[in-house]
């Protein structure tokens, strides 16, 4: 369960550098009032240590993911 919200907010960030890469916008700082707001940095708090999390996904037995 954790793996799979993980890696849903991990989309979530490399589609907002993807809009900040081609547009400059940044979304997340868009909807929540700049990137110095305090929510904006608890949730770009909250996707990098999901990119962290999902670093694990790399190191994991494949067949015990199977299962």
């Amino acid at each position: 369960m954790i793996d799979t919200i993980s890696l849903l907010l991990v989309i979530v960030g490399a589609v907002n550098w993807l809009l900040v890469g081609i547009f400059q916008f940044d979304i997340v700082a868009w909807l929540f009032g700049g990137q110095g707001a305090l929510i904006s940095r608890i949730i770009y708090t909250i996707i990098g240590a999901a990119g962290l999390w999902c670093i694990s996904l790399l190191f994991r037995d494949k067949d015990r993911a199977k299962m």
